[in-house]
């Protein structure tokens, strides 16, 4: 028996929201990362969030000082959440 598959319509901006990290680190798989690439795209909100995301995240690897602190990290993450979160 071969099972359908569910098509997927455009993301919300909730939805990029939660992925957005792994999309920026190469984790998300192709069909979800063309849907996340597509939708920042097209919302100016998330785009300049991804683009937050990624000075950031160039900044620390210009200052090459070797891994973050366990709190520095913590505080990204809530960050993140809080982001998300107010996309819902």
């Amino acid at each position: 028996m071969r099972l359908l598959r569910r098509t997927r319509g455009p993301m919300t901006c909730a939805e990029v929201a939660r992925r957005l990290q792994r999309y920026l680190d190469g984790n998300l798989d192709d069909g979800r990362a063309q849907q996340l690439a597509a939708h920042l795209e097209m919302c100016r909100d998330c785009g300049m969030e991804a683009e937050t995301y990624l000075d950031i995240k160039a900044a620390l690897a210009a200052h090459g000082t070797g891994p973050l602190p366990d709190d520095a990290l913590a505080r990204l993450a809530d960050f993140a959440r809080r982001l998300a979160d107010e996309h819902e």
